[in-house]
């Protein structure tokens, strides 16, 4: 497919396009399971999101149809393990340049 030629884009079927999604969706995922160097609050600054935020939609996209999730149980499928365990083994102290970005980016955590 020629990315130029928007008639085949726009001949992929809703359900191919949702596939697409969840293997885009399924990458993410796993490339933040793997790059726990990059801190939340990094992300935050950088991009107004994080793994949380990832979560949140996770969850909020589940109860649009019809399931309950905990934030807890979110979080765990977005960070791959409990978040309280993920925060002992990978979270690092916010540095006060970082506290600062994040009070002036002010971002929809």
């Amino acid at each position: 497919m020629d990315v130029n030629d928007m008639t085949e884009i726009a001949a992929i079927t809703e359900s191919t396009r949702t596939e697409l999604e969840a293997a885009a969706f399924r990458r993410l995922v796993a490339h933040l399971r793997e790059r726990t160097d990059v801190q939340n609050i990094d992300m935050m600054n950088l991009t107004g999101f994080c793994r949380n935020c990832l979560s949140r939609w996770y969850r909020e996209a589940a109860a649009a149809q019809g399931l309950t999730l905990s934030d807890p149980q979110a979080r765990e499928i977005i960070y791959g393990m409990p978040y309280p365990e993920w925060q002992a083994q990978h979270q690092k102290p916010a540095s006060a340049a970082q506290q600062a970005a994040f009070a002036v980016a002010k971002p929809d955590h």
